[in-house]
């Protein structure tokens, strides 16, 4: 019979086997979805000589005849250097080859590597998932357990309340009432953005204290609709657990109520929490567009968006490159958690 150890190392390996085929299979969908879809970079040049037209800045003046149409050699010369002339196997089995070699082409729209567009965007995304991450673990959690404890009292009712009603609030939503409140007619915090004009030269501590200001309206329109199931989710479970018969049987034998709950029960209380660590990896790349651009954050989720919007295909690429494998290693670190928390998890 396999050790713990031995078994937990033939599990990682099994997983991080399954990553490729569900890999391929998510990127092969999109690269071929990409190919089909209009819009491209081909379809943006037609439409910049059409503008340009229109301005009157081809042919000579406006109202001059001008020729719209892209040359077929010219056309034939740009299928071949966007790779559009290939087969699509041979297309997608040339780009994957550039992905394993880190080569994600270059934008179409910021005419840049794909890797240097996102990690531009970067640390602003892995600032503000840091942030929500410990906020929303270190209030939730405690809070959770105070309402299991508490279960049917005033401080349960009055939390619920509150919690729910922000629950119901898109957080976007919230954004751009608080943006408008205390940004735009109190001017007590920035309109937008993530430091002031002018920032760099401050000193250390003086620029820590700007980006904190330019935080504290998008922090609460992250947080305000994760709050509530993250509570919830902990209440729910620890109430279960306080419940159960092993913790009856440890009552009765004499130990602590507090020992039972704090130690026995709340161990158990913890499990689904831990299905939810891994989500931590793609907080730092999804994040939310519509606070991002509320707030004109310049994030990698508006980022991504954006992409789509202006159909830069290289960009879009590389971030779903970069969120699958995050998250499928999200979803292995998750079941590693559960198991370290839940010792009856096997890894057979």
């Amino acid at each position: 019979m396999k050790s713990r150890g031995e078994a937990l190392r033939d599990y990682i390996v099994r997983r991080l086997l399954l990553m490729v085929p569900t890999f391929l299979g998510i990127t092969f969908v999109t690269f071929t979805l990409c190919q089909f879809v209009p819009g491209g970079q081909i379809d943006q040049l037609r439409m910049q000589l059409a503008g340009a037209a229109a301005g009157g800045e081809l042919g000579g003046g406006a109202g001059a005849p001008v020729q719209l149409d892209i040359p077929e050699e010219q056309l034939a010369r740009l299928s071949e250097y966007y790779g559009f002339d290939d087969p699509l196997p041979v297309a997608y089995a040339s780009w994957l080859w550039d992905v394993i070699r880190l080569d994600f082409g270059e934008s179409f729209r910021y005419s840049e590597p794909v890797l240097r567009v996102i990690a531009d965007r970067l640390p602003v995304s892995i600032y503000y998932g840091l942030i929500t991450a410990f906020f929303t673990y270190g209030i939730c959690i405690p809070l959770g357990i105070l309402k299991a404890i508490r279960h049917r009292t005033r401080v349960d009712n009055m939390t619920s309340v509150v919690i729910f009603i922000g629950y119901a609030i898109p957080g976007f939503a919230l954004g751009a009432v608080l943006s408008n409140l205390f940004a735009v007619r109190y001017g007590i915090f920035p309109l937008g953005g993530f430091r002031s004009v002018g920032s760099e030269e401050l000193g250390v501590v003086a620029q820590l204290g700007d980006i904190v200001w330019h935080s504290v309206l998008p922090l609460i329109a992250y947080l305000v609709g994760s709050f509530a199931i993250m509570t919830m989710l902990m209440k729910n479970s620890l109430i279960e657990n306080m419940s159960a018969d092993y913790v009856k049987t440890a009552l009765a034998k004499g130990l602590s109520w507090r020992r039972t709950v704090f130690v026995h029960a709340l161990r158990n209380s913890l499990i689904p929490m831990a299905t939810s660590v891994g989500s931590l990896l793609g907080i730092f790349l999804t994040g939310s567009f519509l606070i991002e651009r509320v707030f004109n954050i310049q994030g990698v989720g508006l980022l991504s968006f954006e992409a789509i919007q202006a159909r830069d295909f290289p960009v879009v690429l590389g971030f779903l490159v970069i969120s699958s494998v995050l998250l499928m290693a999200g979803n292995l670190i998750s079941d590693l958690a559960v198991a370290f928390v839940d010792p009856r998890v096997r890894f057979e």
